[in-house]
This record gives C-alpha cells, sequence and structure tokens, in this order.
C-alpha cells in the first residue's frame, strides 16, 4: 500500500489502538476499510432518499396493484441479470461496476425528467414503472457492493469486518432518511431523485479507490494478476446456482428468509389493523420500530458481530435467525399481540442485519470469482423476490383455506426448523472450504 494511503496512526498509534479495540483491523486494511463503508453509506443513503417517494407512490397508485407491482419487479430481476453477466464476462471490475451504476444514475435522471413534466394520469404510471424500478435498484445496487467485498476480503477477513462495514449501511439508511424529511418540506420531493443520483457517483468514485486497493488486501499471490476480465457466459450465474449443491443450499437459505420475512409481514399488518384505530397511529408505531431497529443494529454490528462470528463460528452465527425465527412464529402462534409481535420483529430485523446479513455474505467469500458476482447477484435479486412472491401468494391461499394468524403462524414454525438445519450445513460447508483454501495458499510457492 502506498504510503499516501496510510492513515498516520495506522502503524499502532493511539488513534489506531483506540480503533482496534472496536474493530478487530489490521494496519494494511485501515483505508480498504474506511473507503468500503463510504461506499456503503452512500449506496444506502442513495437508496434510503427516494424511498419515502417509492412508498408514496405505490399507496397513490392504489394498494390493490401492489401484488401485481411485486410480480413485475421479479420479472424485472430476471430481465437484468443476464445484462448485468454480460458487463462482468467482457470487462474488468472496476468498469462493470462504474457502468452499472451510471446506468442506474441515469434512470434517476430520467424519471426525474418524466415526473416533472408528467399529467395527473401519466403520473400515475410513471410512479408505478418507478415503484418497480426502485425495487430493483435497492437489492441490485447493495448486491453489486457486497460482491465486490468478497472479492477483495477473503474468509477470515469476512469474520472481522464484515460487522463493522455492515454499520455503514445502517448510517446510510438513517442518514438517506433524514435527509429526506429535511428537505421534503422546502422542496418538491421529485428533486431529491438527482440527490440519490450524485450519492451513487460517490459510490463509483469509492469503487476506484478500492481497486487501486485491492493488490494489498490478498493473501494469494496466484491470485494478484487476477483482478481483470472475469469471463465466462452470461447465463452462468443462474446455471451455477442450481448445478453447485452449496450455491443452492445458499439460495434455499435466502429463499427461506424472504417467504418467512413476508409471512410475518402479512402478520404484522392484521395485528396492527386491528391495534390502532387511524393511520397517524400506525405511522407514529412503524416510526418508533424503525428507530428501535436501527438503534439495536447499530450497536451489535460495532460491538457484537465480529465477536458473535469469532466466538460462534459461521455455523452458529447462521442459525440464530432462523432459531428465533421459530421461536417468534410459535410465540405468535400462542398469542397473537401487539407485544410478542413488536419483540419479534425487533429482534429478528436486528438480528438478520447484524448478524445474518454479514454472516450470510461470508459463504461467499470461498466461492469462484465468477459466483461471486453473476451468482450471487441472481441469488441476492431474483431468488429474493422469487421468495416474495411465494410467500404471499402462499398466505393468501392460507387465507382462502380459511386459516388464521394462529394457524399460519404454526405453518411457518417448520419452515424456520428446515431454514435452521440449512444454515448449520452451509456454514459446516463454508468452514471446510475455507480451511482448504487457506491450505492450499499456504503450501503454493510464494
Amino acid at each position: 500500500m502506498d504510503s499516501h494511503t496510510q492513515p498516520a496512526d495506522a502503524g499502532g498509534g493511539a488513534g489506531y489502538r483506540l480503533f482496534r479495540r472496536i474493530v478487530d483491523a489490521r494496519p494494511e486494511e485501515i483505508a480498504a476499510l474506511a473507503w468500503s463503508w463510504i461506499y456503503i453509506l452512500a449506496v444506502f443513503a442513495s437508496y434510503y432518499v427516494i424511498r419515502p417517494i417509492r412508498d408514496e407512490i405505490g399507496v397513490a397508485g392504489g394498494i390493490e396493484n401492489l401484488p401485481w407491482l411485486f410480480t413485475a419487479t421479479l420479472l424485472g430481476m430476471l430481465a437484468v441479470n443476464p445484462p448485468f453477466a454480460a458487463l462482468v464476462a467482457k470487462l474488468p471490475r472496476n468498469r462493470f461496476i462504474s457502468i452499472t451504476y451510471r446506468f442506474f444514475m441515469a434512470n434517476l435522471v430520467l424519471f426525474f425528467l418524466f415526473l416533472r413534466g408528467a399529467g395527473a394520469e401519466q403520473s400515475i404510471w410513471v410512479g408505478r414503472v418507478f415503484f418497480v424500478w426502485t425495487s430493483i435498484f435497492n437489492l441490485f445496487v447493495v448486491s453489486i457492493f457486497w460482491a465486490l467485498m468478497v472479492d477483495l476480503f477473503n474468509a477470515e477477513q469476512g469474520k472481522r469486518l464484515f460487522g463493522f462495514i455492515s454499520a455503514g449501511a445502517t448510517l446510510g439508511g438513517i442518514m438517506g432518511s433524514s435527509l429526506t424529511a429535511a428537505l421534503a418540506q422546502y422542496m418538491a420531493p421529485v428533486y431529491l431523485l438527482l440527490a440519490s443520483a450524485l450519492l451513487l457517483e460517490v459510490a463509483v468514485f469509492s469503487v476506484r479507490r478500492l481497486s487501486r486497493l485491492s493488490e494489498a488486501l490478498t493473501r494469494d499471490p496466484a491470485a494478484r494478476g487476477e483482478k481483470n476480465v472475469i469471463g465466462g457466459g452470461t447465463l452462468a450465474g443462474i446455471a451455477h446456482a442450481f448445478k453447485s449443491p452449496y450455491l443452492l443450499g445458499i439460495a434455499v437459505y435466502m429463499l427461506l428468509y424472504s417467504i418467512t420475512s413476508t409471512f410475518l409481514y402479512f402478520e404484522q399488518a392484521a395485528i396492527i389493523r386491528d391495534s390502532f384505530a387511524d393511520r397517524a397511529s400506525r405511522t407514529a408505531f412503524f416510526a418508533r420500530i424503525d428507530l428501535i431497529v436501527n438503534v439495536l443494529t447499530l450497536a451489535s454490528q460495532i460491538f457484537l458481530t465480529e465477536r458473535t462470528l469469532r466466538a460462534l463460528g459461521v455455523a452458529l452465527t447462521l442459525t440464530l435467525v432462523p432459531a428465533l425465527t421459530a421461536v417468534g412464529f410459535g410465540a405468535l402462534a400462542v398469542a397473537p399481540t401487539l407485544a410478542i409481535l413488536v419483540a419479534f420483529q425487533v429482534l429478528r430485523r436486528a438480528g438478520n442485519f447484524a448478524f445474518a446479513r454479514p454472516t450470510r455474505e461470508v459463504l461467499f467469500t470461498v466461492v469462484p470469482r465468477e459466483d461471486k458476482y453473476k451468482t450471487k447477484n441472481f441469488i441476492d435479486t431474483a431468488v429474493y423476490r422469487t421468495g416474495d412472491q411465494v410467500g404471499a401468494w402462499s398466505y393468501a391461499l392460507f387465507g382462502f383455506l380459511g386459516m388464521g394468524l394462529t394457524a399460519i403462524a404454526f405453518a411457518a414454525v417448520p419452515l424456520s426448523a428446515a431454514w435452521l438445519v440449512n444454515g448449520w450445513w452451509l456454514g459446516r460447508r463454508q468452514e471446510a472450504l475455507a480451511s482448504r483454501e487457506n491450505a492450499s495458499i499456504l503450501n503454493s510457492p510464494a
């Protein structure tokens, strides 16, 4: 690493020693960790700036249309994966990431122009397209970020650093939401689309800085000349997700998380509907839940994620949220009350952001580079949205069959148990692959 990219006290000064009490980062990792933080903070702030606009458009367009918008989102996810895979196959890493983000930036500018110039009837249709686009955008740009992280950092580094990096995402979400809440009082919300685009340019700049620092992060000498064109087929990511038992297991983990999340979303909707009489009370309730989740998540990511991963290992950490989900649905089945719902939602959401998500990213540190970008992107986007669809339509089917909140909650318990077993197997497999990779590096000639 060049001297001008190294913090002055990274070699062991007081500031670095104080920082090491929070995260176990090596001196050569500090600059990359800082740029990773800036990158994910900018990405999440960019999304959370426009998220309220998307949600308002979704309500204005008619709640009865939301299932169709979710279906359109899934189709959109399937449509954008092959073009992205083609970029991955033909261009160096920093080029295809920059092109992808600037494509989304151009989209934001176009939506700004369309929403400003559209009439009342046109605005509804432009808004629906924007709703679907935003639902694709948020998963896609975050998936690319984590793909770069698992390409830059190995499994051992991921266990130490991914929790702290995730804290940047939480702060980005808080910053983006606060920015929108503050500026929406003084300007038309549509202008916030331009602020979102500018934040994405910060992400692009961060990618370039990280690419320059990547050489110093790898322990494998054979990998240092590898950061060019990845190659492979356009549909390789989709094919590999079904051919590899390990990658298929990750897809199942994502699918079960998404299905159970949708079940809980509908359970929440029913309980909240019966607990509050007006929209203002419901909005205030959701805001308080979000605040509690963000505070608990941030504290856990900074102080607990790394320590938990190192103490429990990947396998046990991956089972924490599935186990909590099984217990939570069991509790809701016995007593579907507001108090149990709040405790379940807060602990599950914070647990996912603080433990399940960073640990799930560690799973990808031991797969080939092609799968880190292509297969990971397919799983993070299309498989995730497939889980939404399966969960939503399954819940509707249960309701059609006359099953109430208690019966549906009971039905989610064995699903959560299967998710737990899947997480345990994945973690054990990752640990075995990481050990094999470490042995290979140690035995390779310098």
